[in-house]
């Protein structure tokens, strides 16, 4: 087997340079909560492809749904000869996702591609063009989604011009916004939407219940209501990307749980599949059915093979209560987290829920951003074995995305050495 010295030689020559790696080691297998790399290294894993492996890598449930699926078939594309999977997949997410009215799912490979479809379909239902974000928001790299993302590098620099009719509003981002209650910082934003683009132009306001690209920011209890409420009085369809704090992330199944908000749409991704591309919207029956026949689809969305992962993923987090995980998680590290902090200036908040955690990097006594501190802590941990990332506008934010089924041990090495780090 080549090394990963070798390997990253025959990369240079291969792969696009804008392809970038967080480590410049190659894996060979992954599972619990590690990974091993070609030269028989072992990593802790924080950071679960990016919230992606919630079942950890070769979940059993998984391995096996994957191997009896591609030994019956690979492929007929579900809009041209339909299987029961999809199906399968759809009444799954219809039942799963908050909200107690009929619902219907569509799926796709991304979750880029989910969120343009929801935009898709929620300018169909209205009629309306405008889409209203917020700052700090990511939520893909296609051109939609670009114009839909709040940050500029690596996002989108050099990459426009991007799709119109994408208004960006203030979000609640308690340690840079003075601690503004939710309801003050909802009102806000909605004041700036109703002055500057026009409730009656508006078709969707998109929004992470828990932001992650841009910083793992939690908003203030409250602002995720308060919207919804707007969105509701205003004929604006209220979308909830849930693509990286679905399927039990934060302790439950979907972040907007936390404080009881139904969206009228969904987007999924990432933990769905166990690590297959899959993704989707899911919503309002009427939404939904909006769209004319042909209007939403693709030739890969809802992949057999991504399929039978996901039903075998959602199996799995039922079977061993992975919200319940993550939560334990939650309260193991967001314990060391704060301990860290209290001895450190340079921390200037620990937040998050769940299994979804982060330690914002400033420089001592200020809120000035510190980017470079943040990646030489980072490193150090890549140096000592342990797999982290770094996120948010400003590029200080450390996070922490461990897999659900990671082990006490595991867990604890990890934070062992994010504490050593911290030096």
């Amino acid at each position: 087997m080549a090394t990963s010295e070798e390997l990253h030689k025959r990369r240079v020559e291969a792969v696009a340079r804008g392809v970038g790696s967080t480590i410049p080691a190659y894996v060979d297998r992954a599972g619990g909560g590690t990974i091993t790399d070609v030269d028989g290294r072992e990593w802790i894993d924080f950071a679960a492809g990016i919230a992606v492996t919630n079942v950890g890598n070769s979940a059993p449930r998984v391995v096996e749904a994957v191997r009896a699926q591609v030994e019956r078939f690979t492929h007929t594309c579900f809009m041209v000869a339909p299987y029961e999977s999809y199906v399968a997949v759809c009444e799954q997410l219809n039942a799963l996702t908050p909200g107690g009215f009929g619902k219907r799912s569509a799926l796709f490979n991304s979750g880029a591609e989910a969120v343009e479809n929801a935009v898709k379909i929620a300018r169909h239902a209205t009629g309306r063009p405008a889409v209203v974000v917020f700052d700090h928001a990511y939520h893909g790299r296609t051109n939609l989604t670009m114009a839909l993302t709040a940050k500029n590098m690596p996002y989108k620099h050099r990459f426009g011009p991007f799709a119109g009719e994408v208004y960006r509003v203030p979000m609640s981002y308690p340690l840079r916004d003075g601690g503004l209650d939710g309801a003050t910082a909802a009102a806000r934003s909605i004041e700036m939407i109703e002055k500057q683009v026009g409730a009656e132009n508006v078709a969707a306001l998109l929004i992470e219940p828990i932001q992650g690209e841009g910083g793992f920011v939690v908003p203030a209890q409250g602002f995720l209501p308060a919207l919804r409420e707007w969105a509701t009085a205003a004929g604006v369809v209220f979308v909830a990307d849930e693509i990286q704090t679905g399927f039990c992330r934060t302790g439950d199944w979907f972040a907007c749980e936390h404080e009881g908000v139904e969206p009228d749409l969904i987007t999924l991704a990432k933990g769905i599949a166990g690590g297959l591309p899959l993704a989707a919207v899911t919503g309002r029956a009427d939404l939904m059915d909006a769209v004319h026949v042909g209007g939403l689809g693709g030739t890969y969305g809802g992949n057999p093979i991504a399929c039978a992962a996901a039903l075998a993923s959602m199996e799995t987090m039922r079977e061993l209560d992975l919200a319940a995980a993550a939560r334990r998680i939650g309260a193991v590290m967001g314990e060391r987290l704060r301990t860290i902090a209290a001895g450190d200036p340079r921390v200037a908040e620990v937040r998050g829920r769940g299994a979804m955690l982060a330690m914002e990097i400033v420089v001592p006594g200020t809120l000035t951003p510190d980017p470079a501190a943040t990646a030489a802590i980072s490193a150090a941990c890549h140096a000592a074995g342990l797999l982290t990332l770094t996120c948010g506008t400003y590029g200080n934010v450390l996070r922490f995305l461990p897999p659900l089924v990671i082990s006490d041990d595991e867990l604890g090495r990890g934070l062992d050495i994010l504490a050593a780090a911290f030096g």
